[in-house]
């Protein structure tokens, strides 16, 4: 995302941990995250994410499960976007702008382009750093964020995350941002809807 201001952009993806402790994270901290989220992942508990919308953070496309989209053809493709963005809209009362693609995989290929397309996303969104449980895993070989970047993590708690809580994966992600002298804003903020 190109900006010349000083901040980066957290989203976190799938849906599985339903920390309510994060939720009260947020409420205090009130720092922008976007949500993509994963239909059969966040299906037994739609509730839980909309506290976290209340704040202002959107919820975003990530599929209906979860596959690997450049192994799966056209037809599947679709429908994987279109359901999830069918009942992300439904459940969350707005249309996902956005759309990530499960571990980056097919995106810029003509084939899932035009799925999205097809399906109401008006962008694809990557990221170029991941945390992981206390610290980044970095594109770059610097090991540097830069203005605009797109951080992602994901809804986890301490069984992926080796014991650690999904407020203290976050606490330490928000540690790692401003050591190095970002604020964190509002990715939708930057991404304007292209004009219907």
């Amino acid at each position: 995302m190109k900006t010349n201001d000083k901040v980066v952009f957290i989203t976190i993806d799938d849906g599985a941990e339903k920390d309510p402790k994060f939720v009260e994270m947020l409420t205090d901290l009130k720092v922008p995250i976007s949500m993509f989220l994963t239909r059969d992942i966040v299906k037994n508990d739609y509730g839980y994410f909309k506290p976290l919308q209340a704040l202002g953070n959107h919820v975003q496309n990530h599929t209906v499960d979860h596959p690997v989209m450049s192994k799966i053809p056209a037809e599947k493709q679709k429908s994987e976007i279109c359901d999830a963005q069918s009942a992300l809209t439904q459940q969350y009362g707005t249309a996902p702008l956005l759309f990530r693609p499960p571990f980056g995989d097919g995106a810029n290929t003509p084939t899932l382009n035009t799925s999205v397309q097809q399906c109401g996303p008006r962008a694809m969104v990557l990221w170029r750093e991941s945390m992981q449980i206390h610290d980044m895993q970095y594109q770059s070989g610097d090991k540097k964020l830069k203005s605009g970047d797109i951080i992602l993590a994901h809804f986890r708690g301490p069984k992926e995350l080796k014991g650690a809580t999904m407020t203290q994966m976050f606490g330490d992600l928000l540690a790692r941002i401003q050591e190095q002298g970002f604020a964190v804003a509002r990715l939708e903020d930057y991404i304007q809807a292209p004009a219907s």
